[in-house]
Order: structure tokens, then sequence, then C-alpha cells
């Protein structure tokens, strides 16, 4: 998708989580990782071990999610990016409440991989300020304001190529793209 990409609007952050229980299921975790690179330009990607205060960290705005969540264990998260990621990536993720989305949204993600409500699935910002604290929670080493001024727009204009090894995007090489 990213190669051949050519965007008008700005493109929007979000982040997107892929949560223990769909990380321990190699088979769902490679699904899940193919739907997100049809839809979306993979700006980071991160493997991380989650603990329960790292959820409750997060979910601290969530206090109901975090009380009875149980979501502790291998994680993924990235950062994806296209015109307008954050409803994109919600409604690839469908309601929250699994037994919803398996039938108002069968093709979702929720609708074909949750389990329950705390076991899910995914975690996807619902709008600009939480994608740009949650991103930060996750990856506080990326400055969206930076990626947004240096190299949003080689992203936008299609100047990027999927790195299989590293499983995300990266702008192609000046040199390359013109020769």
């Amino acid at each position: 998708m990213a190669g051949s990409m050519r965007c008008v609007k700005a493109l929007q952050l979000t982040l997107a989580v892929v949560k223990p229980d769909a990380v321990a299921h190699p088979l769902i975790l490679e699904a899940l990782h193919q739907k997100i690179l049809e839809n979306f330009i993979i700006i980071r990607k991160k493997d991380l071990n989650w603990c329960k205060a790292d959820s409750e960290r997060f979910y601290a705005e969530h206090a109901a999610f975090h009380s009875s969540s149980n979501n502790s264990g291998p994680m993924r998260a990235y950062i994806l990016a296209r015109e307008d990621a954050i409803a994109h990536w919600r409604g690839m993720m469908g309601p929250t409440k699994v037994f919803r989305a398996r039938f108002t949204a069968p093709d979702s993600l929720r609708g074909q991989f949750g389990l329950t409500d705390t076991r899910n699935t995914t975690h996807g910002s619902d709008s600009t300020e939480s994608a740009k604290r949650e991103i930060s929670f996750f990856f506080p080493e990326f400055n969206a304001d930076e990626w947004m001024t240096k190299e949003e727009r080689d992203f936008r204009q299609g100047l990027c190529e999927y790195d299989e090894e590293r499983q995300v995007h990266m702008v192609k090489n000046t040199r390359q793209a013109l020769g």
C-alpha cells in the first residue's frame, strides 16, 4: 500500500496495540500484522513485555478497564500512519465488546479474534490528543511533532518502502529513488 500511496491530506498518526491474548497466538499475530500492513504505513513497531503496573499506569484514565483487566504479558505496539488513521484503525478493530463485535461487525478484528471484553485483541487511540499521549507512553524516544515536520511529506508522497526485516516502512534512499 505504502509504495503506491499518494495522499492529499496530511497523514495522521495513531497508536495500535496488539494485546497479549493475540500475541500469544503466532498465527493471529501474523494475520493482524498483515491486515495492518494492507491498510497503514507502519512508522514504528515494538514488541514488549507488559506487566500489571504498566497496564495500571496506561489505563489510569479508564479505571474500570484496568481493574478488571489482565492485560499483562507480551504485547506489540505500532505507530501507524495514513489519512484519518485514528478512525480507520478504530473501524478495523470494531466494537470494544466482543459479543457485540461478533454480531454487528463480524469482519472486524475483535469480531474475528476477540475472546472477551478485556481480552479483545487490540487497543487504539480514540483522538489525536490520546494518540499523541499514548504514542509517547509506548515510544518515548519518538517525537511526533518532529516526524510530522521532517518525514510526513515523504511518507505521504509514497517515497517509502516496507522493510521486511524490521517490519516497518522506511523513507527510500534519495539516491535510490532518483536512480
